[in-house]
């Protein structure tokens, strides 16, 4: 049976260059609606066979050894640093353009299929238990009823374990991206100045809690642009200065604050997608940081 080609490939063969079949791989991820992150990603890493193959060497000629070879350069003879994560990314990048190749017909035997993929899973970030989350809460809540309250503490701690965002999300949210009117509810839009991020822009909705926090928090401190108009090291010190109080062992950061929210999501039967658009990750990101979850969970070894 023939194979099925598209308007990318049709006029690839075995004899064509590798930066020709590349410029025909974008085209068709282009035409697949792959993000800009992922097509700037997987072309980077294939693009850097031009860098060891020779340039005369046709996509026919390219044979397992030589991509075993290319991985063995790029680990341990290149000069420049290469991670265990970034090689395992590299390797799925060049196998899902060799199998794009033989798929489309140009190639007749895919040479990337018996590379072995190299699995990078990282460390399994630290999460606050159900007490502990119940302690730095009590704790930042009890700034806000003192005898001078301060409602920052809470504003900031309890979007963070209930939003899921960055540090850097944070940091960029201005008071307009909140809207405590919206018809479906009210929620904080997280924004990207950037265009090659736009398609991490999201909106997340908002606790009841810690709208009544904010409003507190808007009372006393008046921000003019900026919500936490702070450097993120002042902040980084408020978060640490709650995790003193509450007694916890852990240092109380960011990261945990997002990886425990995801993890209480999912834990409260949140579909695995809607956590994922929540953090905002594309789906190429969210299988490894699914993975972590669930072992976090304790479904997984």
């Amino acid at each position: 049976m023939a194979k099925t080609t598209n308007s990318s490939s049709a006029h690839l063969t075995a004899k064509a260059l590798l930066p020709t079949a590349i410029n025909g791989w974008e085209m068709f991820m282009q035409d697949q609606g792959r993000s800009h992150h992922t097509l700037k990603a997987f072309l980077s890493d294939v693009r850097l066979l031009t860098k060891f193959l020779a340039p005369d060497q046709s996509i026919g000629a390219v044979t397992t050894d030589d991509l075993n070879r290319f991985f063995e350069w790029m680990e341990k003879e290149r000069g420049i640093p290469c991670s265990p994560k970034t090689l395992s990314r590299r390797i799925t990048s060049v196998k899902s353009f060799f199998r794009w190749l033989t798929k489309y017909g140009a190639l007749t035997v895919d040479p990337a299929e018996k590379v072995m993929q190299r699995s990078a899973i990282s460390p399994l970030p630290q999460v606050l238990t159900d007490e502990e989350y119940e302690a730095v809460v009590l704790t930042a809540d009890a700034h806000r009823r003192g005898k001078k309250p301060d409602a920052r503490f809470y504003a900031l701690i309890y979007l963070l374990l209930t939003t899921g965002i960055k540090k850097s999300e944070c940091l960029g949210i201005h008071l307009n991206h909140i809207d405590l009117g919206a018809k479906k509810g009210p929620h904080v839009f997280i924004r990207y100045a950037s265009p090659a991020n736009r398609y991490k822009e999201r909106k997340i909705e908002l606790d009841e809690d810690w709208i009544a926090a904010y409003k507190e928090y808007l009372a006393q401190y008046s921000p003019v642009d900026k919500v936490f108009n702070w450097s993120p090291r002042r902040l980084e010190y408020l978060l640490e200065d709650i995790s003193a109080e509450a007694g916890l062992t852990k240092h109380l950061s960011f990261d945990m604050c997002r990886w425990t929210c995801a993890l209480r999501d999912y834990q409260a039967g949140v579909e695995a997608d809607k956590v994922r658009e929540k953090l905002g990750v594309s789906k190429i990101q969210w299988r490894e940081l699914f993975i972590k979850i669930r072992q976090l969970n304790g479904e997984m070894k």
